[in-house]
């Protein structure tokens, strides 16, 4: 991170400060929204090991289950737009609150949904919750802290792993049959945090107020042209999240690797996920958001080409989930700052970073199909260099 052209210490004047005297969120504040994101990936990851019960207590065909995590999703694209409609009209409290008890009901309504179309208007509902804290404690954070906000992003999202580590592994302990008392448990987790709301400032700067932006006009290069690479770097990265966690476990075992080893592997592959966003936290104090996307495209695509050495696979995989995890909450800062008069450039960023990852399993699929499963990491690898290369060119666009 020491290269001089690229690894500038990050700016120590705020790009984007809530006021020098009240903060964006208080310390109990902080913790709740840590909470929050812990829920949400939980949430996120409980609706897979619940498949096995969904298709007997519905008599689903396995793809007609799958459509719960479809639900979703769409409901946390449309969260994320409606959550950036509202923001800077109503206060944040207000609609954070909203989202919260959102999720909270639909999670309910899942848990206790007497036929499967209702549980499929219940995740719709819960994703709607959870697109709404999703995208407005990422968009608060980014803009909240000032320079801190890249440490204090990671921070936020490492919490998002812990759940999506817990949740699969709560589904283990109690049986998927016991889904719904999961559900209703989360449920009612969600509440308490209502009660931690006062500590976030009711307003905050939109990143698009000229007064609170720090850093080149972007006025003087093509702001389309930025923001379509910012999507394609967050569409491509989160592919490569997708990818990596769904075709792991095959991959590994097509190498010859056993069954249990890849799991566990796949396992570790999230888990470096999360320990890398709180390792990068200090280190965004320091070092440059490009400087550390920067190292984290060249890292993840080292690892992916490694990957492809079967002796070498675990271990190369872990390094993806190491790398991987710093590009989500270090780029939105970046982008705030690069983007300031495009109004709804961090909705945009976020909802199209869902779909990709919805569209990533399905589009990989059918490279696989016809270049073979021992080709993915070199797939991956290739959209990984691709994502390097859109990091390199927003570097010399957005340069002062």
């Amino acid at each position: 991170m020491t290269d001089h052209s690229t690894a500038r210490r990050a700016p120590t004047t705020p790009a984007t400060p809530a006021t020098p005297t009240t903060p964006a969120f208080t310390p109990t504040a902080v913790a709740a929204s840590c909470v929050g994101f812990v829920l949400i990936g939980a949430l996120q990851a409980l609706y897979g090991p619940a498949i096995p019960a969904l298709r007997k207590e519905f008599d689903l065909s396995p793809s007609a289950a799958g459509l719960a995590l479809s639900a979703h999703f769409i409901g946390g694209v449309a969260g994320v737009l409606l959550f950036d409609r509202l923001y800077g009209r109503a206060g944040n409290r207000r609609i954070l609150g909203a989202s919260y008890l959102l999720m909270a009901l639909g999670a309910a309504g899942f848990a206790m949904a007497p036929t499967w179309p209702t549980a499929l208007t219940a995740a719709l509902l819960a994703g709607l919750g959870f697109g709404g804290i999703d995208y407005g404690l990422n968009q608060l954070f980014a803009v909240g802290f000032g320079h801190r906000s890249a440490a204090l992003l990671n921070i936020l999202n490492a919490h998002f792993g812990i759940g999506a580590i817990l949740g699969p592994a709560l589904i283990g302990a109690v049986g998927a049959d016991h889904y719904p008392a999961l559900f209703l448990a989360f449920a009612l987790v969600n509440l308490p945090l209502l009660l931690c709301l006062k500590g976030v400032r009711d307003r905050t700067p939109h990143p698009n107020d000229p007064q609170t932006t720090a850093g080149p006009d972007p006025l003087a290069r093509s702001l389309t042209s930025v923001l379509a690479v910012f999507i394609t770097l967050y569409v491509l990265h989160v592919g490569i999240e997708a990818g990596v966690g769904g075709w792991e476990p095959t991959h590994l075992e097509t190498v010859g690797y056993g069954a249990g080893a890849a799991a566990t592997a796949t396992s570790v592959y999230w888990l470096m996920m999360t320990v890398g966003r709180f390792l990068v936290a200090p280190l965004a104090l320091r070092f440059s958001a490009p400087a550390i996307i920067t190292v984290s495209c060249t890292g993840m695509t080292a690892c992916l080409l490694l990957a492809a050495v079967p002796d070498l696979a675990p271990y190369a995989y872990a390094g993806v989930g190491l790398f991987i995890a710093p590009i989500f909450p270090t780029g939105l800062p970046w982008l705030h700052r690069t983007t300031p008069h495009a109004r709804r450039a961090g909705a945009v960023v976020i909802a199209a970073s869902m779909v990709g990852g919805v569209a990533a399993g399905p589009a990989l699929g059918k490279v696989i199909e016809w270049s073979g499963i021992r080709a993915v990491p070199l797939l991956l690898a290739a959209t990984s260099a691709a994502c390097l290369a859109a990091t390199l060119w927003l570097i010399r666009t957005t340069r002062p």
